[in-house]
């Protein structure tokens, strides 16, 4: 792990997906996003923004898969969106297959990834979102492993490049 992280405060969905397209943009096939954050923080906004990251065009429509399990999406790689949040146990995440999403040739997303972090692959990065109120959200990014980190401070970078927000 490099110790890399940030914390970012979101005034509004729209903030919350442009951050999440500045990390998908920096992303490519293998790499892990880990979503945490209770109902409503804004994980699936966040995706929203990680899918045009991506370059999924912007008219298709990002929808939580909470009752699929998975939803699948075509841009300059592919996008896997999983919300685990229906499964009870680990044992229920491994027996759906899901685990086996972390090793295709694609970008994964897996929402509620706070419950079983041991089933994370070692080089993913971790998305907190918490609600500050109504429609203000804290947001930490960190990595866990070497290029997990580099994406963290490439994201970093971008945002101190950054002039306005909002």
């Amino acid at each position: 792990m490099t110790g890399c992280s940030l914390k970012f405060f979101s005034r509004s969905d729209h903030d919350t997906i442009r951050l999440g397209n500045m990390l998908g943009a920096l992303l490519r096939p293998g790499d892990m996003i880990a979503l945490a954050g209770e109902p409503g923080a804004g994980k699936t906004w966040f995706t929203k923004g990680v899918a045009l990251g991506v370059e999924i065009p912007p008219a298709v429509v990002v929808t939580s898969p909470s009752f699929s399990l998975i939803n699948e999406y075509e841009g300059r790689c592919v996008l896997y969106h999983m919300d685990v949040y229906r499964l009870d146990t680990v044992e229920e995440f491994f027996e759906s297959g899901l685990e086996e999403y972390f090793f295709l040739d694609a970008v994964v997303v897996m929402e509620w990834a706070n419950r079983w972090p041991e089933v994370l692959p070692g080089n993913s990065v971790i998305v907190e979102i918490s609600i500050q109120a109504e429609r203000s959200r804290a947001i930490t990014v960190s990595g866990r492993g070497e290029r997990a980190g580099g994406i963290v401070a490439m994201l970093k970078q971008k945002l101190g490049e950054e002039k306005e927000w909002g």
